[in-house]
């Protein structure tokens, strides 16, 4: 029976599914693997599950004696595996598209809410003992029902978003898309570019995958582009967005506020991020709900067991 490495502990499910056909050893950390750390396990084992940050990089495949031929990536995103160096090396890599989509866009929609109403400076307000009671004009936010939504990625994701603002909350939606969407399952308008999207949007959020294109796609040039009432929402990838330029336009007041799942250098935050009122901050959230994990982990062991079994991969990346 080969041999699988699962690189953090996942729910108990997932570790029996891939029991059916792999000898299964589970890293007992969640501290993400170093680059030594990837460079040793493609040594000794035959396949590999590997999660967020673990350093699969383009030196970990360097040199000889690789025995692992398949990384079924845990989750959507796979920013953390050079794939070209992988396919080099004659391993395959897979993702999880799908099973995070519902779960990614109801976090989106806890962040516009939360931002647009001032949701965290109210509890933190109130858990300091400092409400003093209701009155007309505390804690005035923006009324989300009828807004602008841009949205910056319409893929997956963007369209969940998009659906939910639009049937759930009558918002009127454009977006940026770098390739033609014809049926983006919603009245939607596609703009030419980011700066438009970012100009004539209440509320930006960003979708869009990461990898060396989208290296801080949003930058300083993107945020000047937005209104000065306007909020921005991140629950791609931390990169995508340069972080210093989101910092230095909330600071100036060029942008009204923010709410972020995701960061440049996660796991570390800006104390300057910390210490603004208007900003929602979110642990990486976005798939964090305990059916959403096992169905991740169940469809990355279906591409190890469709490889075990000698079949085409279901979700084959790069």
């Amino acid at each position: 029976m080969p041999n699988l490495l699962i690189t953090r502990p996942l729910p108990e499910p997932v570790l029996e599914a891939a029991r059916a056909a792999y000898e299964v050893t589970v890293r007992d950390s969640n501290v993400p693997m170093s680059v030594a750390d990837c460079a040793e396990a493609l040594r000794g084992y035959d396949a590999i599950l590997p999660t967020l940050r673990d350093q699969f990089t383009a030196e970990a495949f360097a040199g000889e004696g690789l025995r692992c031929k398949l990384l079924a990536n845990f989750g959507v995103g796979y920013n953390h595996i050079d794939v070209a160096a992988a396919q080099a090396a004659g391993i395959s890599v897979t993702n999880t598209p799908g099973a995070v989509t519902d779960a990614t866009a109801d976090i989106a929609m806890t962040l516009i809410l939360m931002t647009a109403r001032r949701a965290g400076e109210g509890e933190r307000m109130l858990r300091a003992g400092q409400w003093e009671g209701w009155h007309p004009t505390q804690l005035l936010g923006h009324h989300v029902t009828g807004s602008r939504l841009g949205v910056i990625g319409m893929g997956r994701i963007g369209k969940a978003i998009a659906k939910r603002c639009h049937f759930g909350f009558d918002m009127e939606v454009v977006f940026y898309n770098r390739s033609e969407v014809r049926d983006p399952g919603l009245p939607a308008r596609q703009l030419g570019s980011i700066a438009e999207v970012m100009g004539v949007a209440d509320v930006v959020v960003v979708a869009v995958p990461a990898n060396p294109q989208t290296h801080h796609l949003i930058n300083a040039e993107a945020f000047a582009a937005m209104k000065p009432t306007g909020l921005f929402v991140n629950i791609a990838r931390g990169d995508i967005v340069e972080e210093a330029a989101l910092i230095a336009a909330l600071q100036a007041g060029q942008i009204a506020g923010a709410g972020l799942d995701v960061y440049e250098f996660e796991p570390e935050v800006p104390e300057a991020l910390k210490a603004l009122e208007n900003v929602t901050l979110l642990p990486h959230l976005g798939t964090a709900a305990l059916n959403v994990r096992t169905e991740m982990g169940l469809m990355a062991v279906e591409n190890l067991l469709a490889h075990a079994r000698g079949e085409k991969l279901p979700n084959r990346v790069g």
